[in-house]
């Protein structure tokens, strides 16, 4: 009864909480409904909104402010008007890293306003300024490319020292020169994808009480057993596993997966991991491009050009395999020596795996299968519903840690923090270089490059996506690359049948290749690899992913020629 109570108190308290929160909300609705408006929308170069920007509504006796806002995320704003004075109005609008704008309100929308009706104004354009922050921050972000690419100090505090120099930068050089500011602490951490980090978290939680089971183990004998013991035969069957997972998951959470099942079989086979690590994430990052939901950068392409799941499947799988079989053959001569010295282990030896390759926890691993057929659905049919993974991995391994009950500081301690403190730094560093506009400007000069020959915008798409996504992480390059593709669609004879989107998807996500940076799923497998005592160091990546990339674009480049330009 006392229960009863508790929850109906409860759930009186929350409804008044939303109601007061609604309340203001609802008032300052219909206020503005009410009274007259100046509305009107500020985007960039690319006509992509900005948000933050300052409007102020000046009259003509200087410095005189009759109303200001700040642009909303969609670039729109609404000034509310309460007195007009005679005179010429100005609408002043301000925003840092962009030329300020000043647009005189006309005479005719002055009358309307007086008059007492709303009016919109048309969309306000704002060029970049290209001051000292811009280079500030591409200098960050390029001693951090250095400090990783150099391996003297780790990944986390390398991205961490620049990190450091952005916000050092901008709170401590502000008050000495205003062009020195690049963003604040609210503003950087709007550029952190928590998605990712609640996605990884969570999944990290998950494969921590799979692995109290003794499934990986179990996995990883068999697929020895499966193999015959032939290495260069365990190459292939794990590119195309995590290929597979990759293309209905997402790839971060197949490597997850799939990295403490390589090392198992590794081990098995006597041979060093890093020549089935290696060759399994960059499958991963290929076959996962050909569903909507195999990569993020799809899931953001697919949304801006309306492009179904049917869509990809149809038009870029048959590339996708063309290209897969061209990766296996070079991933096989790249890791001949090392796949020819695999031991054959004695009948001992197989037996002692055999032995540690039972299901330790049947009952837990029961409860792991129906948890994880759950998860997988929402993964896959969680979009129609506006759900997105990083909640349906923490629904998953919330629901696993109830049911199980484990000790759960053992399990928070299984997750990888290092791993997320670099997640977070990157993306506040990534995010710096957007927020001058960076990114913006590399973008828009390859719009003015290309022209309207549409073979040559399509390989300049492709080519030019592929090698920025080596050092520039993929998803805010795609995602400030969308408006031009949008453009040159319109504009590119040719172009209407999403050519240019497909090839956007193409470069971006093999792009990913060709750096430990260039992808997430690459970064979570040097996570989990480094804390299983075999590291992949940077340039061990590009030495290897490199050759990589340009073999799979290529040869998905061909097949856009062929499908969609010949």
């Amino acid at each position: 009864m006392r229960r009863r109570w508790t929850l109906r108190l409860l759930v009186a308290v929350m409804a008044a909480v939303l109601a007061a929160m609604a309340l203001p909300a609802l008032t300052n609705s219909t206020t503005a409904q009410e009274s007259e408006a100046l509305v009107g929308l500020v985007h960039d170069a690319q006509s992509q909104p900005v948000e933050g920007a300052t409007v102020r509504l000046l009259s003509a006796n200087p410095g005189e402010t009759l109303s200001s806002a700040v642009t909303q995320a969609d670039g729109r704003f609404l000034l509310p008007i309460t007195r007009l004075p005679a005179g010429v109005l100005t609408l002043e609008v301000q925003r840092p890293h962009f030329e300020p704008a000043s647009v005189n309100i006309s005479t005719a929308t002055a009358a309307r306003l007086r008059s007492g009706q709303s009016v919109e104004v048309p969309p306000i354009s704002l060029a970049r300024h290209i001051g000292a922050s811009f280079w500030i921050a591409a200098g960050a972000f390029v001693l951090v490319l250095i400090l990783i690419a150099m391996e003297d100090l780790q990944n986390t505090l390398a991205v961490l020292v620049g990190t450091a120099v952005v916000f050092g930068v901008s709170y401590l050089g502000t008050p000495l020169d205003k062009d020195l500011f690049i963003f604040n602490f609210g503003r950087a951490v709007s550029y952190i994808d928590w998605n990712v980090i609640f996605l990884i978290m969570g999944m990290m939680i998950f494969i921590a009480v799979v692995e109290g089971t003794g499934l990986f183990q179990w996995l990883g004998y068999f697929a020895y057993r499966l193999s015959g013991g032939r290495a260069w035969l365990m190459v292939p069957i794990l590119m195309v596993s995590a290929g597979i997972v990759s293309a209905f998951l997402d790839n971060v959470t197949t490597m997850l997966l799939m990295t403490p099942i390589s090392i198992q079989i590794a081990m098995a086979l006597g041979i060093q991991p890093l020549a089935l690590l290696m060759p399994e994430v960059l499958g991963s990052n290929v076959i996962g491009i050909s569903t909507l939901i195999g990569t993020p950068t799809n899931i953001l392409i697919g949304s801006a050009g309306k492009i179904s799941f049917s869509d990809f499947l149809v038009n870029l799988t048959p590339g996708v395999l063309i290209a897969m079989v061209g990766l296996i053959i070079y991933c096989e001569w790249l890791y001949w020596r090392e796949l020819r010295s695999a031991n054959r282990p004695s009948q001992t030896l197989l037996d002692r795996l055999q032995e540690n390759a039972q299901i330790t926890q049947p009952d837990h691993l029961k409860k792991v299968g129906w948890v994880g057929a759950g998860m997988l659905l929402l993964f896959v049919f969680g979009d129609h519903f506006q759900l997105v993974p990083s909640v349906t991995a923490l629904i998953g391994a919330t629901t696993l840690l109830l049911w199980i009950r484990p000790d759960i500081e053992a399990m928070i301690e299984a997750v990888d923090w290092t791993t997320l403190v670099f997640f977070i730094g990157l993306f506040i560093v990534v995010g710096a270089i957007q927020e001058v506009g960076l990114v913006d400007v590399i973008a828009v000069t390859i719009g003015r490059v290309v022209g309207h020959n549409l073979l040559l915008t399509t390989m300049a798409i492709i080519w030019t996506s592929a090698l920025l996504s080596t050092v520039i992480a993929n998803i805010p390059f795609t995602a400030a690359m969308l408006p031009v593709i949008g453009f040159l669609s319109g504009s590119v004879p040719g172009a209407a049948d999403k050519v240019l989107y497909y090839s956007l998807s193409v470069g971006s996500a093999l792009g990913g290749n060709g750096s430990l940076i260039g992808a997430s799923a690459n970064l979570v497998t040097a996570g989990i690899a480094e804390r299983a005592g075999y590291p992949i160091k940077y340039m061990y990546f590009l030495k290897r992913g490199l050759p990589a990339m340009f073999i799979t674009v290529a040869l998905t480049s061909l097949w856009l020629y062929f499908h969609f330009l010949h």
